[in-house]
């Protein structure tokens, strides 16, 4: 594979990352259940969800929890269809090649035997690898909602709630930012660089594109950081991060808030 194909197809997949970001906040500002509540309430009922179905020793728990968190998207309006591509699909894969050797290689009782390579498969095993991936689903199931019922930047500064220090979330915002910023520059100058390329390139001619479009992007990277940085501090900012629209906890938050933490506290005390 030449050196511009595998350029295009790195840039052509930070747009289609770029593409599900606009989508995420596009699904933020809905009308729907989530959407509503205040971002404070979101994190701490999820993070209390989250803690209950890492920590419970039953599955009926679990299930339980994931019954919940797939209502809520539900009620959100949130596409099924992008929860089976970007949560479940993903987790399942991921956690599968973790738990499948467990189901062989954790001692217990015997319930069968693998066809061909006649691996023993045991109880033990089968029961450890089932509650690695329910967990693992449901809490990636809680943290998407999280992330796409609620707008990016009202996601940072809720994180001031739980203390998350000021540089920490000042660090993270830019950084996501500037991902975005980076992938569409990318974009601009391949696309400018090969609108005035007639024919292909060798290999090496190629590869010293390549490289030199790279350190043409970190340069101006930097140079942009700089100057957004100075922009930001001759306009005030000093840290701490500010929205026009500021939080307001109303009576039905409250509400959504208690319930979370009486959910998460019986989810607790069941799966003991």
């Amino acid at each position: 594979m030449s050196a511009n194909r595998v350029i295009e197809g790195s840039i052509h997949g930070f747009l289609r990352a770029l593409e599900h970001t606009l989508e995420c906040e596009d699904l933020a500002r809905r009308s729907g259940l989530l959407q509503s509540l205040d971002p404070r309430v979101k994190l701490l009922g999820f993070l209390g969800l989250i803690v209950a179905a890492a920590a419970a020793r039953r599955l009926e728990v679990i299930g339980a929890i994931f019954a919940l968190a797939f209502g809520l998207a539900i009620c959100s309006q949130v596409p099924l269809g992008t929860l089976l591509i970007r949560v479940w699909a993903g987790a399942f894969a991921f956690t599968g090649l973790i738990a499948v050797p467990a189901i062989f290689l954790t001692p217990g009782r015997s319930i069968g035997r693998l066809p061909v390579l006649g691996w023993t498969l045991t109880e033990q095993g089968l029961l450890a690898a089932t509650y690695l991936v329910s967990r693992v689903e449901t809490t990636a199931t809680l943290s998407m909602l999280l992330v796409l019922c609620t707008p990016w930047a009202h996601v940072l500064k809720a994180l001031r709630v739980l203390r998350v220090p000021v540089v920490l979330v000042v660090t993270i915002g830019m950084t996501y930012r500037y991902i975005l910023l980076m992938a569409a520059t990318a974009e601009e100058m391949f696309e400018s660089r090969r609108s005035r390329m007639v024919g292909r390139l060798r290999a090496n001619d190629a590869r010293r594109l390549a490289i030199a479009t790279a350190g043409v992007l970190l340069s101006k990277t930097m140079q942009l950081s700089g100057d957004v940085y100075l922009a930001m501090q001759s306009r005030g900012f000093r840290g701490e991060i500010y929205l026009l629209d500021d939080f307001a906890m109303r009576r039905r938050d409250w509400t959504w808030l208690a319930a979370f933490c009486a959910l998460a506290a019986a989810a607790v005390w069941m799966g003991r």
